[in-house]
């Protein structure tokens, strides 16, 4: 495998003011804190401040030019890293003691990129091959996507939203919560003179306004409730066979001898608390993604069998509405929208290879015209099958990342090697942050998937504190 990947950072925006960011956990370099350079060339290693919120010492800001501008860059192989994008000016990351990256916050009104326009994808790049996925988990902001073409000449694209994406987003939010009055609307940030900035997933709504979706999916869970007290359901589980279902109190349910109580919307929402909170227990954790995802695409209804088909996601009046809507605005309804979106038939927005060539990454929705019947070969090896088992001794997920951005941030998050586990230390004045940016996604596919999501999911906490 080689040491270095080559990445091509496009602006397919309108904009001449777009800079990108490249931020990871170098792996060769004993799994230390890594920025690249302003000239998309040199290597920035920091040191640990002696105080939180210190400046970068290092231009990390790399200027895309005019639209329609290619700028060509190469990383070394990294962990949990994250390619970032602002249009208008440039992002201000801060150091805090480890070192770790205090990266831009979306509910702290106080943080100097909060009404900017920023975004990010994710990747892992190792011995085991390029792992890529763009993300609307915590929020949708700017159209951002993915192509990989592998060295033997082979492309898969992930094309994203269109540059109207964000708009697309808003309106439907607003029409839904004209429909049922629920807070779908409230997710919508907006600028000071009203325009659209970027819309919140629920679960980062509720870190803003925590009364916000309060009680929503309980009458939903009420109905799944009254089906599988005289009824069963079916998980088919990817590591433990086709396990059987039902309530067995007012309040649980017991799925192949593994007790689950009732679910919250907060809960539902997260896809790590309550009933969805991993652990040691592989049979558990293994069902805890498919569970999650029924309740989020409400499919418990209307399919005796779990994971449901494509057909049956989001067919009740209770759902996620914001999945389904961020699903629709996307060109091939691909992209991450909840924490397990890539439970089968997966809808995550991901490529991978084990031979990378070249990994292109644009920013501003201009390859949405890429056709939409190629686009995803490889990922359909998955429809019909389930996401696969947790490993056993990851017990403790998403303990480590992105520090939470200024002025509360304190953390200090470092991260061992490939094959040790992650550490971390969190702010004092904060608890860590539940719910998508705390929660690790299931693994599905090859070794080689499961291996990158282990690095690129542990990475994710930060942006809600």
């Amino acid at each position: 495998m080689a040491s270095t990947l080559n990445i091509a950072l496009q602006n397919q925006s309108t904009s001449s003011s777009v800079y990108a960011y490249i931020t990871g956990l170098a792996i060769q370099n004993n799994s230390r804190l890594f920025l690249l350079q302003s000239d998309g060339k040199t290597y920035y290693y920091p040191v640990s401040p002696s105080s939180g919120n210190s400046p970068l010492a290092q231009n990390c800001a790399i200027h895309l030019g005019n639209p329609g501008s290619t700028v060509n860059v190469t990383v070394p192989q990294l962990a949990g890293a994250r390619i970032w994008f602002s249009i208008g000016s440039p992002l201000v990351f801060y150091l805090n003691p480890g070192p770790a990256l205090v990266s831009p916050s979306l509910t702290n009104p106080s943080d100097p990129n909060y009404n900017l326009s920023w975004d990010f994808c994710e990747f892992t790049f190792n011995n085991a091959g390029l792992y890529a996925n763009i993300s609307y988990v915590d929020f949708v902001c700017l159209p951002v996507s993915l192509s990989l073409t592998n060295m033997s000449g082979v492309t898969t694209n992930v094309p994203g939203m269109p540059a109207n994406g964000l708009a697309t987003v808003s309106s439907g939010l607003q029409a839904q919560t004209a429909s049922d009055k629920q807070g779908w609307g409230s997710l919508i940030v907006t600028t000071s003179n009203g325009q659209n900035l970027r819309v919140l997933s629920p679960n980062n709504g509720i870190v803003r306004n925590n009364t916000l979706f309060l009680g929503y999916f309980e009458p939903y869970v009420t109905q799944v409730w009254e089906r599988f007290t005289s009824s069963s359901v079916t998980i088919n589980t990817p590591g433990f066979g086709s396990l059987q279902g039902q309530v067995s109190g007012q309040n649980q349910v017991t799925v192949g001898g593994e007790v689950f109580n009732r679910p919250t919307t907060a809960d539902i929402f997260s896809c790590s608390t309550g009933p969805f909170a991993a652990g040691s227990d592989a049979k558990r954790n293994n069902l805890i993604p498919l569970l999650a995802a029924a309740f989020n695409r409400s499919t418990f209804l209307n399919s005796p069998t779990q994971p449901a088909p494509l057909s049956a996601f989001y067919k009740e009046t209770i759902t996620n509405h914001y999945s389904r809507i961020v699903h629709a605005a996307n060109v091939d309804g691909r992209g991450y929208a909840f924490p397990y979106d890539d439970v089968s038939p997966e809808q995550s927005g991901e490529v991978n290879d084990p031979n990378p060539g070249l990994f292109t990454v644009a920013v501003g929705g201009g390859n949405t015209q890429w056709p939409v019947k190629a686009i995803h070969t490889e990922l359909r090896r998955e429809k019909g099958g389930q996401a696969a088992a947790e490993p056993q001794d990851e017990k403790a997920l998403d303990q480590a990342g992105h520090a939470s951005a200024p002025p509360a941030a304190t953390a200090v998050a470092t991260e061992a090697t490939e094959a040790t586990a992650v550490t971390a230390t969190t702010a004092a004045a904060k608890p860590p942050a539940s719910g998508p940016e705390a929660t690790r996604k299931p693994k599905t596919g090859n070794i080689f998937r499961r291996f990158s999501r282990r690095f690129i999911r542990r990475f994710r906490r930060g942006l809600t504190d």
